[in-house]
């Protein structure tokens, strides 16, 4: 398998998860009229239960992944997520898809740890930021274009089409994976699936200082992510009467977010992991106060365009966040990459969904709790990233990869 190739197939199973949430975001009304759903806000539970399997089950594929090897785990979670799928297209209530949903994130936390394993036990180092930037301006392409193919469904079917094709999708991605793609756990890095072995593997990530604030600061900046996506639905239709076209505005600020992932990766080869991360983060911080401050003082509601465009400069800064930040979490952690994978997939997702739950619920027919929630988030993140680099930022610490390392699968 070629590098490209490898980019690809990281990127479309990570991207199960994203098709997931976004190709049904459309259809959340629909869905809540169907199931006799009175509370508007309760109809985000959808996105909510689904995060919540996904995070909880991390905990468990990681040492699953280390004992037994990457593909065995990972086709049985894809598999878990596609029945799921084919499952929610029958469901007759709102309490039986909730509980679907929750089982399909069971299945899909596979697609997260196992593959950012993967990609871990190939690439180290800065390459290795390059590599997941990628992997992420791919993976953000869903973003883009889902939100518009669950509202063309939604043209010509009901919503239960959408979850059909969530599972025809996965069942090709699947496919691709089983026929190309070689384990990549090297047989030293085999651990044994013990209660001892697991617990001294969680010790290891939980105690190093850089991995686990790296961690946490991620876990509330994705949690703004996840309020905003909770919510995104009401801010565009309610506030904004965007209608039919409320999948171009979502997938214009995703496609801002691609483009941030290539020019990370271009760039954190040249200047690291740190200076890039740690600028956007500042600048994050900066372009949500002012935000605010429009948003407390300025017309209400704000002007559509100002609105995005703030949107868009924020989510632009995120895209240099997300994936150098987890790059950072996981490089000291390579020789226990499944069980790292795991913990800190874990830690960021449930966290990050039960605080996207929380700004999601105060959502009251404005854009204020959001807002307040991304820069509340951001101050956050800033202090667990000055802890794990001692009060010092845009500290150099990795040099750049060697000029003859290339993709070596197993």
């Amino acid at each position: 398998m070629g590098k490209r190739e490898f980019i690809a197939l990281a990127a479309f199973l990570m991207a199960t998860n994203s098709l997931a949430i976004d190709i049904m975001l459309p259809a959340l009304q629909q869905i809540g009229s169907s199931l006799g759903v009175l509370n508007e806000n309760h109809r985000q539970f959808v996105v909510t239960a689904y995060l919540i399997g996904f995070g909880g089950a991390q905990l468990i594929y990681g040492p699953l992944s280390d004992r037994f090897g990457r593909r065995i785990p990972l086709l049985i979670g894809l598999t878990i997520y596609v029945i799921s799928a084919f499952g929610i297209a029958l469901i007759p209530s709102f309490a039986g898809l909730l509980a679907l949903r929750f089982i399909q994130g069971l299945g899909s936390a596979a697609t997260r740890v196992i593959t950012i394993s993967i990609v871990r036990d190939v690439f180290g180092g800065r390459l290795m930021a390059e590599v997941m930037s990628l992997i992420m301006m791919v993976f953000m392409i869903v973003p883009v274009i889902a939100p518009g193919s669950g509202q063309v469904i939604l043209l010509f079917s009901t919503w239960h089409m959408i979850f059909v094709f969530i599972g025809v999708m996965a069942t090709l991605v699947g496919l691709w994976m089983y026929f190309r793609l070689p384990e990549t756990l090297k047989p030293e890095n085999v651990r044994p699936l013990t209660v001892k072995s697991v617990a001294a593997g969680f010790k290891i990530v939980l105690t190093n200082r850089v991995a686990l604030c790296y961690t946490i600061a991620s876990t509330f900046l994705f949690g703004a992510l996840f309020g905003f996506i909770n919510s995104a639905q009401q801010i565009y239709n309610d506030i904004y009467g965007l209608g039919v076209y409320t999948p171009l505005a979502f997938g214009g600020v995703a496609a801002f977010m691609a483009l941030s992932s290539f020019v990370n990766s271009q760039f954190v080869g040249r200047f690291g992991m740190r200076r890039l991360s740690h600028t956007a983060l500042l600048g994050f911080v900066g372009i949500t106060f002012c935000w605010l401050l429009v948003q407390l003082y300025g017309p209400s509601p704000m002007p559509f365009p100002l609105f995005m465009v703030f949107f868009a400069l924020a989510m632009f800064q995120f895209g240099w966040i997300g994936s150098n930040f987890n790059s950072l979490a996981m490089e000291p952690l390579g020789h226990v990459a499944g069980t790292a994978s795991s913990v800190l997939g874990f830690m960021s997702t449930v966290g990050g969904a039960s605080i996207g739950a929380c700004i999601g619920q105060f959502y009251n027919g404005t854009a204020t709790p959001m807002v307040i929630g991304y820069f509340t988030v951001s101050l956050i993140g800033v202090v667990f990233v000055l802890i794990a680099e001692k009060g010092k930022l845009f500290r150099p610490h990795n040099a750049p990869p060697p000029a003859d390392q290339s993709l070596a699968l197993h």
